[in-house]
């Protein structure tokens, strides 16, 4: 007859994992060993199902190993499985490594934007003087009643009726001198 061969789907023979964690919390070697013999497939797994690069997943997965060693004493077992708890320190490290790859990448992209100004702050500066003084040219062109009524209602932020009250003219004719002088300032700062 011949020796049978363990199936690789047999169920584990040993300790149960709680009881290797806590024999690691102590310093056994030898439990961790029997414990990464057991998870390290998930845990590689896991990390590689989130980082989809087996290099990184590697890495990750090795990281919470070693933090299985280090911090074995932390769990407990009213809390849930060891399998769970090991696969839940794997999560935490591969999802750090995606979030410290995206802040990488928005530093990279906020860098490059920031190398190449949007606009020319000096053209720009330039540019807003010009306009400045083309405006003022063109309000001294106006007539007195004009230049008066535009500067209350646009400068000075009052409504047409208060600026016919600030005047003492009607309403009317507020309304036409403010449109006569918008219409002169208009044309003058075309030509311009």
């Amino acid at each position: 007859m011949p020796e049978a061969v363990p199936s690789p789907f047999a169920s584990h023979r040993g300790p149960p994992p709680e009881d290797l964690l806590v024999a690691v919390a102590r310093g056994d070697e030898a439990a961790f060993e029997a414990l990464y013999e057991l998870v390290a497939g998930k845990v590689y797994g896991l990390c590689l199902r989130l980082l989809r690069d087996p290099a990184q997943a590697e890495e990750a997965a090795q990281e919470a190993m070693v933090e299985v060693w280090r911090t074995a004493s932390r769990f407990d077992p009213g809390r849930g499985t060891a399998t769970s708890w090991v696969l839940t320190l794997a999560h935490r490290r591969a999802v750090d490594r995606v979030r410290s790859a995206q802040a990488a990448t928005d530093r990279e992209r906020k860098a490059a934007a920031g190398e190449v100004p949007a606009y020319d702050e000096v053209a720009e500066a330039a540019a807003g003087n010009l306009e400045r003084q083309a405006v003022r040219r063109c309000l001294k062109r106006l007539t007195t009643v004009q230049h008066e009524a535009i500067g209350l209602a646009y400068y000075g932020g009052y409504t047409y009726r208060q600026v016919a009250d600030l005047l003492g003219i009607g309403l009317p004719a507020v309304k036409t001198r403010i449109r006569d002088g918008l219409i002169r300032l208009r044309d003058c700062l075309e030509v311009s």
